[in-house]
C-alpha cells in the first residue's frame, strides 16, 4: 500500500477505536500526540525502506533510511511480523516514558494510537500481492484473500480508485455521525 492509503486507514482505525471505546477527559496535548503517534505508527513498519515518508520528517532521514534498509536486508521482514510488533511496542513504551511528561500526556493513549497505526499498516499490507511475514523469521507469508493473484497490487488502480476513496468516505462518515461523541472526549 502507498503512504496515503496507510495514513488514511490508520486514521480511520484510530477514530473507529475512539468511537467504540470512548475515552474521556483527554487533554488536548494527549490528543495531539496521539494523532501524530498514529501517523508515525502507520509508517513505522516500512522503516526498512529508504523511500519511507517517515524519513522526510527527520533531520538526516535519508541517511538513516539507507542504514536501516541495509540492516534489515529486505522490505517486509521483521517489521511486518508479530515479533516486530512486540519489539516496537516495548520500544515505544520506553521512548514515550522518556520523551513525554505523564502529567500532560497520557502515555497509554499515545502508545495505543501508535500501535493502532502500526497494526493497521500490517493488516493493510496483508491485502497486497506480497502478503506479510507474520511469523518472521519463518519465510511463510500470509495474505487475504489466500489466493495471491486476487490480492491488491500496491499503487495500482484498485488501491487508488477503490480502497483509498472507500477509506476516505468511511472516515468522513465516521467523523460526521460521531462528532458529538468525539468532542465529548476532550477534558
Amino acid at each position: 500500500m502507498t503512504f496515503k492509503t496507510h495514513q488514511t486507514i490508520a486514521f480511520a482505525a484510530l477514530v473507529t477505536v475512539a468511537v467504540i471505546y470512548c475515552p474521556s477527559d483527554l487533554k488536548p496535548a494527549t490528543i495531539g500526540v496521539s494523532l501524530v503517534s498514529n501517523a508515525v505508527g502507520a509508517l513505522l513498519p516500512d522503516i526498512d525502506q529508504a523511500s519511507n515518508r517517515l524519513w522526510d520528517w527527520l533531520p538526516g532521514g535519508n541517511i538513516w533510511g539507507k542504514i536501516l534498509k541495509n540492516m534489515f536486508g529486505s522490505h517486509r521482514s521483521i517489521t511486518h511480523s508479530i515479533l516486530g510488533l512486540i519489539l516496537i511496542y516495548m520500544m515505544v513504551g520506553w521512548v514515550f516514558s522518556r520523551l513525554f511528561n505523564p502529567e500532560y500526556i497520557d502515555l497509554i493513549m499515545a502508545t495505543r494510537a501508535l500501535m493502532i497505526g502500526y497494526i493497521s499498516h500490517i493488516l493493510a499490507d496483508g491485502l497486497t500481492e506480497d502478503g506479510i511475514p507474520l511469523l518472521w523469521p519463518i519465510k511463510l507469508r500470509f495474505g487475504f484473500p489466500p489466493i495471491r493473484s486476487w490480492r491488491i497490487k500496491t499503487g495500482r488502480w484498485f488501491e487508488k480508485w477503490i480502497i483509498l476513496p472507500i477509506a476516505v468516505l468511511y472516515t468522513i462518515g465516521l467523523l460526521a455521525f460521531n462528532w458529538k461523541i468525539l468532542m465529548g472526549m476532550i477534558g
